[in-house]
């Protein structure tokens, strides 16, 4: 660690020594006013920094040669300015005021700025376009620092899910629009309920660590900030299509009018995505549409979007055993049963089905230069279930009347059962947003409810008897009250040093009443009320060097799981709170950008898995005391040339869990061993290494080939560190190549090729492990989720 720091500072010194060569600019109105805080970035380069108190910029160490200067600031048009450097005089850039107020606005309050002392990467509409070929939304976010991806079905559609710094999914706060998408009792995104959602995307801003305060449940190690499309002034329409591997079918078409007289602007899109899956069966039907309509002014806008998902996915979620992996990648045991004659079957509606419709009615005022107004209204009504084959099932487990048969009762029988979820999810967000001189300031909060109701039915019977068709044998319901009320402010000290506080408080009222699907009584009530203050300082010595330190305290309350799963004869689990430092340095040029940043996220009462069961045999997860992860993030980009750049990132961490003490059940005693005390143990699925690169080569505007790889360490798939449960580490590589083809029938219109996995890797990304003495020996049952060899998607756009 002192070698880096050493080398650090070095580095710092090297490119302060370095910089000459020094153009000058200023930012201002119409009327000759300094406008502060716009951002400059010049075109095609790493360069760019915000105006500073007196609306000035200036850039160090360009070489001469002609530049473009693109000038962007809240409220104002954009600005494109080609420049020769040297210039001998000051670049004086004026912007005029917009027509209409921008979008930007809305999502303002939960992003965080160029000068918010946190970890954090911006991923551009054009970027998310490049990758949209059909994939989740996790797959076109994967080149960003700290995130691993998997896929059940193995391809990266239907069922898929990701990981920030071994941060899992329902500890990770989703929004879009700054209006959440976590599912209030389980915290987690089902991305495979928002297929599409890319195609309507703006673009994402991913944080890691605590980041800044936001609306709903899973702010707790990462955020990931997603803004819908904005204002397109002129109209237009397109088609998307893609195919590939596994019968993989992507098609979309979208449209929009354009500014209508001025005021007005409407959109729309239709989406499908087909996939049979890598997995055997684990096929994928999604469909979804977006519709939006917005009415602009020069200081208001007022902006209804719906978005809706339909999906229907073969199972593929129990994984392959171990013991098969390496003859059988492609089995996947759902809806497999065998007859009487010992023939095995396959059920073939083994399916997960589930509808989503998210209503959003946005809100935005300006009511000067300096002072602005975010509010909406939210509704998301969510319902569907999963469909199961289950052979031998007592009657007395679904509350069934055993049928007789020849004079005897039959007490088991085979049949098919749907677990449902039917919920309604609404409430209304705001912010109040003030940006003067030195102080930049947030007054923002939300209230959300979450109304769910759980239940399952048996469908049919091998023997059915006087029971009614469609018997319900349980109904559980959850009532979820969130709101939360926070203040930011940025205060600029000097025109190098910047100091932020961001101030939270959350209060959660949760209520369970009813059976759980094993006939248990869930009933409880819960209440939750926290504090998660932020503080931070931020320093840019000169245009290319910025550097930042925060701390971060953020709380989260256990999720339905925890408590439905929780022993009833233990301790209920508690709230879990985790304490944030973080230290970064950046450094940008024209050719060449580098960033570093050190973090130390330390748990209290972080809920783990310890081999613990309940008393009916479930898994439960408890409060480990004292828990950390630690580690340096590393990003960097090269412009090699004019046609080749280079994009890189790097994490290496330790993740460890303090005292920790296993439990396996003890088959042949009927309980449970302690096993033994671990002592401190690897976190489970948190590598110590992730990496990532891109190379991006253009030799024409026509045509450009991306090559990326990721590299992640071997993770453990429980919380032991035992070699005999874990993943091996793995490479892969994806090619993607798009050309441009001049017509004058369309606007644009583009082929592109993608290769994933170019050099067929084998590897799997997930997995879970179950662990019992039988015998006096120690054995497992275990699944696997390989991921897809070489396979191939090929797509046209064409934009009218």
């Amino acid at each position: 660690m002192k070698k880096f720091l050493f080398l650090w500072m070095l580095l710092l010194v090297f490119f302060s020594a370095n910089a000459q060569n020094t153009l000058n600019g200023r930012v201002e109105n119409e009327k000759g006013q300094p406008l502060i805080g716009a951002n400059v970035v010049i075109e095609n380069t790493f360069a760019g920094m915000p105006t500073d108190q007196n609306g000035k910029f200036r850039f160090d160490g360009l070489k001469p040669g002609n530049y473009e200067l693109q000038v962007s600031y809240l409220g104002y048009q954009p600005v494109s300015s080609k420049i020769t450097f040297p210039e001998k005089d000051l670049v004086t850039i004026t912007m005029k005021p917009s027509a209409v107020l921008a979008d930007e606005v809305i999502v303002s309050a939960t992003r965080a700025g160029n000068k918010t002392p946190i970890a954090y990467s911006d991923v551009t509409k054009k970027s998310i376009e490049e990758q949209n070929m059909g994939q989740d939304i996790p797959y076109l976010l994967s080149m960003t620092p700290s995130l691993v991806t998997t896929s059940d079905a193995g391809t990266g559609i239907g069922y898929t899910g990701f990981r920030i710094r071994g941060t899992d999914a329902n500890r990770i706060n989703v929004t879009v629009n700054g209006i959440p998408v976590n599912d209030a009792e389980s915290h987690g995104v089902y991305w495979v309920d928002l297929p599409d959602l890319a195609s309507s995307l703006q673009n994402v801003q991913v944080q890691r660590g605590v980041g800044t305060s936001t609306n709903g449940a899973g702010a707790f190690g990462a955020t990931i900030n997603m803004q819908t499309n904005n204002l397109n002034k002129d109209a237009y329409a397109e088609v998307n299509s893609s195919a590939g591997s596994f019968n993989t079918f992507k098609n979309t078409v979208s449209a929009g009018t354009g500014l209508l007289n001025g005021k007005f602007s409407f959109d729309a899109r239709l989406s499908k995505i087909t996939s049979d899956g890598y997995i055997d069966r684990g096929w994928s039907d999604l469909k979804s549409y977006y519709v939006s309509g917005g009415y602009y002014t020069a200081n208001s806008i007022l902006k209804a979007n719906i978005f809706s998902g339909v999906e229907k996915t073969y199972q593929a979620w129990y994984g392959i055993p171990s013991d098969i992996l390496a003859t059988n990648r492609r089995y996947n045991p759902a809806g497999e049963y065998t007859d009487s004659r010992g023939k095995v079957h396959y059920y073939n509606n083994e399916t997960d089905n589930y509808w989503q419709d998210n209503y959003q009615l946005l809100y935005s005022h300006r009511f000067n230069e300096y002072l602005n107004l975010n509010a909406a209204l939210h509704y998301t009504y969510g319902r569907g279930y999963y469909e199961e084959y289950k052979p031998d099932q007592s009657f007395s487990d679904y509350l069934m009347t055993p049928p007789a048969s020849g004079g005897t009762q039959v007490q088991s029988t085979d049949l098919v059962r749907r677990k449902w979820l039917d919920n309604d999810f609404y409430g209304t967000t705001f912010s109040l947003n003030y940006d003067k001189a030195k102080n930049n300031w947030t007054l923002g909060g939300a209230w959300n409810q979450y109304d769910g109701r759980h239940f399952g039915k048996v469908i049919w019977a091998q023997y059915y008897g006087e029971n009614p068709i469609n018997h319900q044998w349980y109904y559980s319901t959850g009532l979820k009250t969130d709101y939360n009320v926070y203040g930011k402010l940025n205060h600029q000290f000097s025109s190098k040093l910047n100091a932020y506080i961001d101030m939270q408080y959350r209060h959660i009222s949760y209520k369970i009443d009813g059976n759980d699907d094993n006939l248990r009584n869930l009933t409880q009530n819960h209440y939750f009320d926290f504090f998660n203050p932020k503080i931070g300082l931020y320093f840019t010595p000169n245009d290319r060097n910025k550097m930042y330190v925060s701390f971060a305290e953020a709380h989260r309350e256990p999720n339905r799981d925890n408590y439905k799963d929780a022993n009833p004869n233990g301790p209920l689990p508690t709230s879990e709170t985790l304490n944030d430092y973080e230290a970064g340095y950046n450094f940008r040029s024209t050719d060449f950008a580098f960033g570093v940043n050190l973090y130390f996220m330390d748990y209290v009462n972080q809920l783990i898995l310890t081999g613990e069961i309940n008393d009916v045999g479930s898994a439960i997860m408890t409060n480990s005391p004292d828990s950390y992860r630690a580690g340096i993030e590393l990003t960097a980009g090269w412009k090699i040339g004019k046609t080749l750049r280079w994009d890189a990132n790097a994490t290496f961490s330790r993740n460890k869990i303090k005292n920790f003490t296993e439990y396996v059940d003890d088959w042949d005693n009927w309980g449970q061993q302690v096993s033994n005390y671990l002592g401190n143990t690897d976190i489970a699925f948190s590598p110590d290494v992730v990496a990532g690169s891109k190379l991006s080569w253009k030799p024409a505007d026509a045509f450009s080939v991306n090559l990326s790889a990721h590299y992640v360490g071997k993770q453990y798939i429980d919380n032991t560190s035992s070699g005999q449960r874990k993943l091996n580490a793995y490479f892969f590589s994806n090619l993607k190549a798009d050309f441009h083809i001049p017509t004058n029938l369309f606007k644009e219109l583009t082929l592109s090729v993608m290769v994933n996995n170019i050099f067929n890797a084998m590897y799997e990304s997930n997995a879970w492990v179950y662990s019992y003495y039988e015998n006096g020996v120690r054995k497992k049952m275990d699944g696997y989720y390989p991921q897809a060899g070489i396979n191939y998607l090929a797509g046209i756009r064409a934009r009218f």
